[in-house]
């Protein structure tokens, strides 16, 4: 496994979650033995790579994103950067509450 590719060792940021296996691999599509064999220091391909940041790590949820919830945001930054900023801001500063 690459360092140079990600930040993060997938057992670790598993077990930091509290998650098993099942539940950790199965988020971003990759199967139990699958995963077990990235923790197990196999390289994990660059799409799982980002699958288990933005999964694990920025916590959006496969099931619930769609591609105009991008697009939206992606034209907010552009169009609006200051208000874009502020929303960025207030959501991460109810995300750090709600995590106490």
């Amino acid at each position: 496994m690459s360092t140079s590719r990600k930040t993060f060792h997938p057992r670790h940021l598993r077990q930091r979650l509290g998650l098993n296996q099942q539940q950790f691999w199965s988020a971003v599509g990759v199967t139990q033995s699958g995963g077990s064999r990235y923790e197990s220091g196999r390289d994990m391909p660059r799409p799982v790579t980002e699958l288990v940041r933005l999964v694990h790590i920025e916590g959006i949820d496969l099931a619930r994103a769609r591609g105009e919830h991008f697009v939206v945001a992606n034209h907010l930054r552009s169009t609006n950067p200051a208000l874009y900023s502020r929303i960025k801001h207030q959501i991460r500063a109810k995300a750090g509450r709600s995590a106490r």
